[in-house]
């Protein structure tokens, strides 16, 4: 299976603007984001490149080795520069995963565990990530969802990783819950994890349809595939070590430089896993 990892770039963020190229720690955003893609074409022998929209972020590329190509700026979203990228590129890949460009924790292991799943799921569509929560991270999510309760996605899926739904609120409702912490050390609830890998044919066609009602209602794109009845899988993976949403502002960048202060420059880790 032609697999190409596609990490969009985009300098025209509204709200944090040349974000690829702001500094955390010493590097830039881009290049730790690129080093998780590098770390894993090599762990499953796929290709990688960084879909950029502006010259500037292109001469970054070549400053850190990274290949690129040039998409168009208006491209809406990360998913449109991921296919346009997938056109374009060389090696007409049967299969692109969209490492989003604003998270630098994203484990190497998490891209390679959907690559691996598409190999072996040739009836699913899409592919993306989830994590099963302990009873103190259900508890932390639902005090999080207390102020901010349209942060954090959670799926229902069946044993088999076919996902049944997604949602902002917590599912599944647990009716006997009491009793199932004594006797079970996990929760039943899945948190999603924002990392998508798509079979071509699949992302050609969720380019060309409309957006979903429940798509609307939720604000979720993986529902658009549901509502027309494509195939999600999601993958159960392990819980990240160092955790943060993206990076989205400048505070957010703080954070991640506070994070890894405290615990550890990831990029080193992976450099030595080469």
């Amino acid at each position: 299976m032609r697999t190409l990892i596609c990490v969009p770039a985009r300098i025209g963020s509204t709200r944090f603007p040349r974000k690829p190229l702001h500094p955390i720690s010493g590097r830039s955003l881009l290049e730790r984001v690129v080093q998780v893609a590098r770390v894993a074409a090599k762990q499953t022998g796929s290709d990688y490149v960084v879909a950029v929209d502006h010259e500037e972020v292109a001469e970054h590329c070549r400053h850190i080795g990274a290949p690129f190509v040039m998409t168009d700026p208006e491209h809406p979203s990360g998913t449109d520069r991921a296919l346009a990228a997938s056109r374009v590129h060389g090696t007409h890949p049967e299969f692109v995963l969209n490492l989003q460009g604003d998270a630098p924790f994203t484990p190497p292991e998490h891209v390679s565990a959907l690559i691996q799943a598409a190999a072996m799921r040739p009836d699913a569509d899409v592919f993306t990530p989830v994590i099963r929560l302990d009873w103190n991270g259900l508890d932390e999510l639902r005090e999080h969802k207390k102020a901010h309760p349209f942060s954090g996605t959670t799926c229902v899926r069946r044993d088999d990783g076919t996902a049944l739904w997604f949602s902002k609120n917590i599912l599944p409702a647990i009716r006997k819950e009491v009793k199932l912490r004594e006797t079970d050390k996990l929760s039943p609830v899945f948190r999603h994890i924002g990392l998508y890998g798509y079979r071509v044919d699949a992302l050609e066609r969720f380019n060309e349809l409309g957006l979903g009602y429940y798509e609307q209602m939720e604000g979720l794109e993986q529902l658009r595939f549901l509502e027309n009845g494509m195939v999600v899988h999601a993958e159960e993976v392990q819980p990240p070590k160092l955790s943060m949403s993206g990076v989205d502002t400048p505070s957010d960048a703080e954070l991640a430089a506070q994070l890894i202060a405290k615990f550890g420059d990831p990029f080193d880790h992976l450099e030595t896993g080469l």
